[in-house]
């Protein structure tokens, strides 16, 4: 189906909370534009831009990359699109990223995926790839045929690094303190300023399929 007015979004969700999957589903069904600052990060640093360079000499210092550089990435992408309807997928990370978005554009609501990190931490430990087919094996809900083996190849299944128990421990306290600023935020924002517009939350994958499709075509008149 597609959009009849238009309509622009952000999903927040920790590292492991089916982010990607649920953002890919939303937007094909809806026909929005879906935006991972991720993949737009990544880009730019492999085509050595002016900004991706100056990304890149933050990361390799060990140091975060200002907020001001971030949002003008990003923000100039969105502009790239015109009148085109949404789903951005992470960003903003702090408030000042989220008061710069603010001043640029209207955001119709807020997805949150609010996942146990128990189970988030299950679903990472678990998960196993095959690094030359991208093939992903979780062992358990979707283990290979044969364990630690590609059932295609029969070749070795590697594990990410950052999917290690205390990396991911690591990653989902990272997330927690950078993110709940701006998760309040935009609850102060979306009550005070627009009070039908509320955060969606769930705790399992399909369920939050479901509830972020219902509440999308909530929105759409």
């Amino acid at each position: 189906m597609g959009l009849r007015v238009l309509f622009r979004a952000i999903i927040m969700g920790p590292p492991g909370s089916g982010k990607g999957t649920i953002s890919d589903r939303i937007s094909k069904s809806f026909g929005l534009t879906h935006l991972s600052s991720g993949d737009v990060l990544r880009a730019n640093i492999k085509a050595k831009t002016e900004i991706g360079l100056l990304m890149k000499s933050c990361i390799d210092q060990g140091q975060l990359v200002p907020d001001d550089v971030i949002s003008r990435l990003i923000l100039g992408e969105l502009r790239q699109m015109g009148s085109s309807g949404w789903l951005l997928d992470g960003f903003p990370r702090t408030v000042p990223q989220a008061e710069a978005l603010d001043d640029a554009y209207n955001v119709d609501t807020v997805i949150n995926l609010d996942v146990p990190f128990p189970t988030i931490q299950e679903r990472l430990t678990s998960r196993w790839l095959h690094l030359p087919s991208g093939r992903v094996y979780n062992t358990s809900f979707n283990p290979p045929k044969v364990p630690g083996l590609d059932d295609v190849t029969g070749e070795p299944l590697t594990q990410r690094s950052d999917d290690t128990p205390d990396t991911v421990a690591r990653r989902l306290k990272a997330y927690e303190t950078q993110t709940q600023p701006v998760l309040e935020y935009y609850r102060n924002w979306i009550v005070g300023r627009f009070k039908h517009r509320l955060p969606f939350e769930a705790t399992n994958l399909s369920g939050q399929m479901v509830g972020c499709s219902r509440l999308v075509k909530n929105k759409l008149p």
